[in-house]
């Protein structure tokens, strides 16, 4: 490990997670003993040490070499959309190079991959890690960040943890703003598509449609509402569940821009006009937004903005544990927008 309690992973192979195992005690132990650290007692420090030997457990000597005057931010991800993943690629980059700090990115799925991905991330100097979704709303890869006591940011969770910093927007009342825009247009039978059920701004966007729905005396049935998952592909599905009943909805607000960039294309193979047959919109404005025809309204997350807002947050949570001093995690709430453009009109 280094000195700011990071993993290191020996010549051999084996990680703190190994050492840690075979010792019975946490990996934050581990790496207190390889540190020399005194708050360990006696009958831990020896079983690490114990470990340690059986495992012919070395220090990574050229990954701490890396680490020496240059900050390394790690990003580990896992198949979030394509277009949030660019738009948050080139707000950490940016961010990154105007603080002299180098990206290492590492894509994982499962559990036992998020693991291996860590270890890699940290093997490879990261001194610090961004957890964009859906992963920052994963319980298993944010309970091995705080057991390793790397500096970490969640983003884009509606829910964030105390234990690491955040940045995020206000998820519930964006989708509440994109309502109140849809009923004012004279709107009042609206599908909508669900995103990922693992990702916490699902339930509050979700949340937020029903409560502007029911606020307004209107129902929601059951048909009128399908799952996605964020991705293009599942919004195809949903579209299709939706715009399939023998009465269509006279709009359909989709949980993100991919899944209502899907429903458009489903509307065009219907030989439906958006928005004249069908009015659509999304949340995120990312790219997609305006490549598609007609171009989408949705709810502008600062995905960009977010992503440099993280960074900047990570490096000075870095630099205070390099330093010795104690650093408080923050949350930070970005702005949202509503952006007007031709996927929406009235319902006249």
């Amino acid at each position: 490990m280094t000195e700011s309690g990071k993993t290191e992973r020996s010549a051999g192979g084996a990680t703190v997670w190994d050492v840690a195992s075979r010792a019975g005690v946490s990996a934050m132990t581990v790496s207190r003993v390889i540190n020399g650290n005194t708050s360990v007692s006696v009958k831990n420090r020896e079983k690490v040490m114990r470990a340690i030997g059986e495992l012919n457990y070395e220090v990574n000597v050229a990954a701490r070499a890396a680490r020496i005057g240059t900050l390394r931010v790690g990003l580990l991800y896992s198949n979030p959309s394509e277009a949030f993943l660019s738009a948050f690629l080139v707000g950490a980059l940016t961010e990154c190079g105007q603080s002299g700090a180098h990206l290492i990115l590492e894509h994982c799925d499962n559990l036992k991959s998020q693991r291996k991905a860590i270890d890699r991330l940290i093997d490879d100097g990261a001194d610090g890690i961004l957890v964009p979704p859906p992963l920052c709303d994963s319980k298993s890869a944010l309970r091995m960040l705080a057991e390793l006591g790397i500096p970490s940011v969640a983003v884009a969770t509606a829910r964030p943890s105390p234990q690491m910093s955040a940045v995020r927007i206000d998820d519930y009342e964006g989708a509440l703003t994109m309502m109140r825009h849809l009923l004012a247009l004279g709107h009042t039978d609206i599908g909508f598509i669900k995103g990922d059920p693992e990702h916490t701004p699902t339930q509050l966007r979700y949340q937020a449609f029903i409560d502007a729905m029911r606020g307004a005396g209107l129902d929601v049935p059951a048909e009128r509402v399908a799952q996605g998952m964020f991705t293009y592909r599942s919004g195809l599905l949903a579209a299709r569940e939706l715009l399939g009943q023998p009465t269509r909805p006279t709009a359909i607000f989709a949980s993100n821009d991919d899944m209502a960039a899907a429903v458009i294309a489903v509307a065009h193979g219907m030989h439906l006009q958006v928005p004249d047959d069908l009015t659509v919109c999304g949340f995120d404005d990312t790219p997609v937004a305006t490549t598609v025809w007609p171009e989408l309204t949705t709810i502008h997350q600062p995905i960009t903005e977010m992503a440099r807002g993280a960074v900047a947050l990570l490096i000075e949570h870095i630099r205070s544990q390099r330093s010795g001093h104690a650093y408080d995690r923050r949350h930070q709430l970005m702005p949202y927008t509503l952006v007007v453009r031709e996927s929406t009109s009235g319902t006249d």
